[in-house]
């Protein structure tokens, strides 16, 4: 099992906009990614298809373009956002000690974050998460971030309680448009002047840069014949990911490049 190291001088000039800027924080993973670009997302944890479809979308889009995705790792659209962007582009920010796996629906998926990407916590290992911790992780996750992108979320939801502390911190709000009766929480701050709608994935993506061409390691490996649970072994979720974004089918065992 991993354990959390301490991060030692660490310079983020976000975390001043705190309401207690922290002293501490630990870490496993690749803390380099908080020297990127950095953009929050979070949302309700029962999001509808087209928040799925669009959360995983954004977030896809901008880390193409070199963007480090910001979210909570809980159930839901945090979720969606982290396997979006692919683990090694993404932090995940959690409300307990760095050697808990919380929740555990995401255990696979924090594991893979570790592995690739970056965890956070002001937590010492052992610690378990309280109510208040989540929202000390909520006001870091959207600390981070240049600015906080809230796909769906209910009136009076745990997201709205992010995009208090974005207002505090006088950092742009923009959510996904909803039809009326739906999402009821972004709609009323698309209504109050408070977020701006997002109508072009590929548009709003191109105001942090062109796409970054990367060597694709993964596309790579897979252009010699490989099986599933090879291919796995190595690249863990990036397998279904793959799947899912059209780039590869899996056939009697085997993963097949398109």
């Amino acid at each position: 099992m991993l354990m959390s190291s301490k991060l030692v001088d660490f310079n983020i000039p976000e975390l001043k906009l705190m309401t207690k800027e922290p002293k501490e924080l630990f870490y496993i993973g690749n803390r380099d990614l908080i020297n990127r670009k950095m953009v929050s997302i979070v949302g309700t944890r029962r999001p509808c298809n087209y928040t799925k479809d669009f959360t995983f979308k954004l977030a896809q889009a901008l880390a193409k373009r070199g963007v480090t995705i910001v979210s909570g790792a809980a159930m839901g659209v945090d979720a969606i956002a982290h396997r979006g962007a692919t683990p090694s582009n993404t932090i995940a920010v959690m409300a307990n000690g760095l050697n808990i796996k919380y929740p555990a629906v995401n255990r696979n998926l924090i594991a893979d974050i570790e592995k690739n990407g970056l965890t956070l916590s002001f937590y010492k290992d052992g610690f378990r998460a309280t109510k208040w911790s989540f929202v000390a992780r909520n006001e870091l996750v959207v600390a981070l971030g240049s600015i906080l992108i809230v796909t769906e979320a209910d009136l009076n939801s745990g997201s709205l309680r992010s995009v208090e502390f974005a207002l505090k911190m006088q950092k742009d709000i923009y959510v996904l448009p909803h039809r009326l009766g739906e999402s009821l929480g972004t709609n009323d701050l698309l209504e109050k002047g408070l977020a701006k709608p997002i109508y072009n994935i590929e548009e709003f993506a191109n105001q942090f840069g062109k796409i970054v061409e990367e060597k694709d390691d993964f596309l790579n490996y897979l252009k010699e014949k490989r099986t599933v649970n090879e291919a796995i072994s190595k690249f863990g979720n990036r397998v279904y990911e793959a799947e899912l974004e059209g780039l590869i089918a899996i056939k009697n065992g085997y993963i097949i490049t398109l």
